[in-house]
This record gives structure tokens, sequence and C-alpha cells, in this order.
């Protein structure tokens, strides 16, 4: 089912908006008055901003030292997530850019705990909405987009990985507990990252149905995934089925419904949670180069 190509570029436009909106509240109200730092190069343009001040009494703009740092990390976005996707994400980028600069800083309260995970949350909503609709807010994010997608693993956990470096530089300027409570604000950013965006949260799926072949060849119409065929018995019935086993992305499991049901309405879905994989499963590049060419890629045969 395609989606309107205005109706994306609304959502897209919207979520770029509402991620800046989102940056600029976390950063200037919640992580900057409290010495917490953000993630990426967003918190390394809290300490250049930090030492220029302290050391050189030097004044910078937090919002376009984002901007500045994240230029080479737009060319490798280029050269392996493509050019929509990095378009999008210069733009996302310009938008946090430019919010962090309107925005005037101020503290909402003086509680720390508080400010780091407040302002983790809503940088982590904005970071998430911008992967869920594939593009990213620069720096970090499209690092750990290219490692996810090389290995399966969460962005989240490659994002908390990358930004130790951050904290380690927080307890070096600023303090111990400074570092501490970056860790917290980390912690709540990558966790809102990974429950917004969720395509790479495996579950499986197990159909009983009277009507399997039908089913399957429904499902492999719109989704891009193998699927096992089980005899079954009704243990009520005493009649005669099979179940349809498939492992899917969260983001897929809508169309797989619906694709089981226009078949059997009278199917039986059972969603099992899926911790990991060995073998053969797309990705979303995978995906995208089926649907374009009609040509099933040579998908390598990885654990994750």
């Amino acid at each position: 089912m395609k989606q309107n190509p205005q109706i994306e570029l609304f959502k897209k436009i919207g979520t770029v908006i509402l991620t800046a909106i989102a940056n600029g509240i976390g950063m200037n109200f919640f992580l900057a008055p409290a010495n917490v730092l953000s993630a990426g190069l967003n918190g390394i343009s809290q300490i250049t901003v930090a030492v220029a001040d302290a050391q050189f009494s030097i004044h910078l703009s937090l919002g376009a030292l984002i901007l500045i740092y994240n230029i080479p990390v737009f060319i490798l976005s280029f050269i392996k997530l493509g050019k929509n996707a990095t378009i999008f994400s210069l733009i996302n980028v310009m938008g946090v850019s430019l919010a962090t600069m309107i925005i005037p800083e101020g503290a909402v309260s003086s509680n720390i705990l508080l400010n780091a995970i407040v302002g983790g949350v809503l940088i982590g909503a904005g970071v998430g909405l911008s992967l869920k609709m594939g593009f990213t807010t620069g720096g970090m994010d499209i690092i750990s987009v290219i490692f996810s997608k090389m290995t399966g693993k969460t962005v989240g956990s490659y994002m908390l990985a990358l930004n130790g470096l951050i904290v380690l530089i927080a307890a070096t300027i600023f303090s111990i507990e400074s570092a501490l409570y970056t860790v917290i604000s980390l912690y709540a950013m990558s966790r809102v990252v990974d429950l917004i965006h969720t395509s790479h949260q495996k579950i499986t799926a197990m159909i009983v149905t009277t009507r399997a072949e039908e089913v399957g060849k429904n499902i492999s119409e719109r989704l891009f995934r193998g699927m096992t065929l089980l005899p079954s018995i009704g243990g009520y019935s005493g009649l005669p089925s099979s179940t349809i086993m498939i492992v899917i992305t969260r983001y897929e499991l809508y169309d797989l419904e619906q694709a089981t049901i226009e078949i059997d309405p009278n199917a039986f879905i059972n969603i099992l949670p899926t911790h990991s994989i060995m073998g053969r499963f797309a990705n979303d590049d995978d995906a995208r180069h089926f649907k374009a060419t009609g040509v099933f890629p040579d998908i390598k045969v990885s654990k994750r």
C-alpha cells in the first residue's frame, strides 16, 4: 500500500519542526543550565562553548557549532545512507541549530536529576521520531544508524556506547557528578529512541490457518520475508490446518495482520517476542531493492 507523497512530505516537515522544538527546549531549558551534556556532537558543542567561555572568555553560538560539527558526518551519511536520508537529516540539523539559537536559555528547575531525565527524554523523542521517518538528527545518530544497518542491533544501544566518550569528557571538564547525571540523561535518551524507533525489534508470528498457501502468498506480496509452514491439527476441532511461522519487525506487524485477515478472517495469530535470530533476515535496504527491481538480493548469513 503506497503512501501519498504529499502526506509523507507533510509528516517529515512536521517531524523536523517537532524535533527542532524538542531539542531546543531540552538543551536550553534542562541540560545546559544544569551542566548536563547532551549526546554526540551536541554534547561536544556544549563542551566547546563551555571551554571557550571559561578559558578564553569567548562566547560561541551553540546552534552554529552543532551545524559546523555535523558537516563531515553528513559527507559520510551521503556515502552510506544515500541522498534522501542525508538531505532531510541536514534540514533536521539546521532546524535543531536554529531552535537552539532562538530559544532563550533558562533553568526550569534547580533539580539536576530532573533536568537530566527530562532533557534526555525530549532529545530522545526528537531523535526517535526522526529515525522513524527515515532520517536523523545528525552526529552520532548517523554513525549509530550505519552500525545498526551493518549488525542489526538497535540504534539506541550504539548511541549509548558511542556517547561514553562524552561522559569521560564531562567528568574532566565539569565534575564527576555532572558526568553521572550525563549518564542518566544519555540512558533516558537511548531508551526513548528504542521505544519510538522499533524497526530493529524482531517478533515471531505463529499463524494457524486452513488456507496456508493463499495466506502465505498474500503475505509474500506485502512483506519481503520468508516463512515456514508447519502441519498442525486443531486440539478442540480435530481438523487439519497449517501453522505459518514468520519473523518480522514491529513495523511490519500491521501489514502482516491485514494480509492474513483478508484471506482468512478466522485465522489465529500468536505474536511472540524475539530476542535474537541467526541466519537470513533482510534489512530495510534489501526490502527496498526487492520492491524496486523484483530481484531477490543476496542476504549474508549473520547472527543478530
